[in-house]
């Protein structure tokens, strides 16, 4: 996601299940078309603050909730070409100890990823979303032996990216890539509806993807742009020309 470059190989942390639909579908999806991979990872099913519409149901549970959200997420991340898989940490409060860390920075040893997706540093108005941050920020330098020789396996270094919050203003959340996803916006619309439990959120990210390609014609010029997701970057990026 650097300039025009696409990355080959995606990873895509998410707090609950269904984060990455609304936040990071269109990259997923620009990834895969591309002919690159990508990986979903999920901390938690968002069983208890995630899925209010499912517990109006009757005679709900926790695990008929969880089975749904697995069930929904599942279909969203194969409609834009890619993998899903929950740890399963339960959520609100998600907490993320040395086991629960060493397991992430396995998925990421194991992936390999040259993009890691995350939420970003920030957010008052979740109490999971900075969590999956820092134990997505923790597990990234560990897997990468902090750029240096290290007594366990490590893999090279990955770009690092905040996905765009719910509360953008409220979250320190700064852009400073916008990515193009018009050619791909019916996968992310498709997915996004996959998401059944959530489906109010459809028309929200739909008109967040409108403004952010108005911001991205604005600073590119490219009229072609109808869809956009933003990004933060949260490492320096090398090049080897402006």
């Amino acid at each position: 996601m650097g300039g025009n470059t696409v990355a080959q190989r995606l990873l895509v942390v998410s707090a609950h299940a269904a984060d990455f639909v609304w936040r990071a579908g269109g990259a997923i999806a620009t990834v895969t078309r591309a002919g690159g991979q990508a990986l979903v990872v999920a901390l938690s099913y968002g069983e208890r603050g995630e899925s209010g519409e499912l517990w109006a149901e009757p005679g709900q549970t926790v695990d008929r909730v969880k089975a749904i959200r697995h069930e929904e997420a599942t279909r969203a991340a194969e409609i834009l070409g890619a993998p899903f898989r929950c740890l399963d940490w339960g959520d609100y409060p998600l907490e993320a100890g040395r086991e629960a860390t060493e397991q992430l920075a396995a998925v990421i040893r194991e992936w390999a990823p040259d993009v890691i997706l995350t939420h970003p540093e920030r957010d008052p108005f979740n109490p999971d979303h900075p969590v999956a941050y820092q134990a997505t920020e923790r597990a990234r330098q560990l897997a990468s032996g902090a750029g240096v020789a290290s007594a366990f396996q490590t893999v090279p270094p990955a770009q690092v990216l905040a996905f765009e919050p719910h509360q953008s203003e409220l979250c320190g959340f700064v852009p400073t890539t916008f990515l193009d996803i018009t050619p791909v916006f019916p996968l992310k619309l498709r997915a996004m509806e996959a998401v059944a439990s959530q489906r109010y959120l459809v028309a929200y990210y739909t008109a967040m993807a409108e403004r952010r390609a108005n911001h991205a014609r604005r600073i590119s010029g490219d009229r072609s742009i109808q869809y956009a997701e933003a990004f933060q970057r949260l490492l320096p990026q090398v090049v080897r020309g402006l």
